[in-house]
């Protein structure tokens, strides 16, 4: 059995759920026809989680707990390494958020097995499973194997392209869980305030670098270029580390990676870092005043100039 634990936020399956599908499928077919994918809904009050991932496996587990309403990286990791034990699952698959790369360290020692982190590529060859990862700044791209008779895999998020759903719903089945006290206590949540749409689900992304001047400078060009688009915005380590935007916006490396059908990127120069968080995506547009820049060498369409006169130009256009 493989085994997804789904991800999901406001009541919703996550993008990165229907891409480690995608993962889940293509190791069913290599490792036999008769390999089936389950996947692992964690929980209070997702019943309507489970439907929408009941179209993307082959079975559904639901664990719909009151214990399980608040992420818990100890109870997540014993619900998981429970599942997979009594399963049998010989992949668990776990998406590469801030979350799963917290709990699945958990999951792979409970269960005494290897742990495959932040993957690019999978593949079952023999009795092994090989995976890629990026490594030195994502300048390497290094090949590590499993054996054994289970690993723990989490996938890079936007990576892999989504699953399409079938049309037929798998069955589902109320598991009964063991979990441990709980040692966590959550005295209260701060959410984020933002209209637009998450960048990881974006199908299109704005994004900007040092070339656009200035916080101002960002806020008057790429933030209203996002708006005219109904874009997420991005951007690079460099604005973030000045302080002119939040990490949340952050691509690349050390930040998210996105794959949405149009990526513009505006006054990047494209570093090795940045690239790697974005160069999946379907087009990539680049606006900078240096013709050598890095970033023209992905792009699949480039406009040479400086940032302060294009944009304007630009978003009178859009606006008429």
């Amino acid at each position: 059995m493989i085994l997804i634990v789904v991800e999901h936020a406001n009541g919703k399956v996550s993008k990165s759920t229907w891409e480690m599908v995608t993962v889940a499928r293509e190791l069913a077919q290599q490792q036999g026809s008769d390999t089936p994918v389950a996947a692992l809904v964690l929980g209070s009050n997702v019943a309507a989680i489970a439907t929408e991932v009941a179209r993307a496996a082959d079975q559904v587990l639901v664990a719909d707990l009151p214990a399980l309403a608040q992420y818990d990286p100890e109870l997540w990791s014993a619900a998981v390494a429970q599942i997979a034990r009594e399963g049998e699952a010989s992949v668990i698959l776990i998406g590469g958020s801030r979350s799963g790369r917290e709990y699945s360290p958990r999951v792979a020692i409970k269960l005494d097995a290897p742990l495959l982190e932040d993957v690019i590529s999978l593949k079952a060859i023999g009795g092994a499973i090989t995976a890629q990862r990026y490594t030195f700044l994502a300048r390497v791209t290094e090949t590590i194997e499993a054996t054994g008779p289970v690993a723990v895999v989490t996938i890079k998020p936007g990576i892999f392209n989504p699953a399409t759903p079938r049309t037929e719903s798998a069955e589902q089945f109320d598991v009964d869980l063991d979990l441990p006290a709980s040692r966590l206590n959550i005295t209260g949540k701060t959410a984020e305030r933002n209209s637009r749409v998450s960048l990881t689900e974006a199908d299109i992304v704005v994004s900007g670098g040092r070339g656009v001047g200035s916080a101002e400078g960002f806020t008057q060009y790429v933030e209203a270029l996002a708006d005219q688009l109904g874009a997420a915005v991005g951007a690079t380590r460099a604005i973030v580390d000045a302080g002119w935007r939040a990490y949340s916006e952050q691509v690349g490396q050390t930040g998210k990676t996105v794959q949405p059908k149009l990526y513009i990127a505006v006054g990047i120069s494209g570093a090795v870092q940045h690239l790697s968080g974005m160069n999946k995506s379907k087009t990539i547009v680049a606006i900078n005043r240096d013709a050598e820049a890095p970033i023209f060498k992905i792009s699949d369409y480039g406009i040479v100039g400086d940032v302060p006169q294009l944009l304007p130009a630009i978003l009178a256009e859009l606006k008429k």
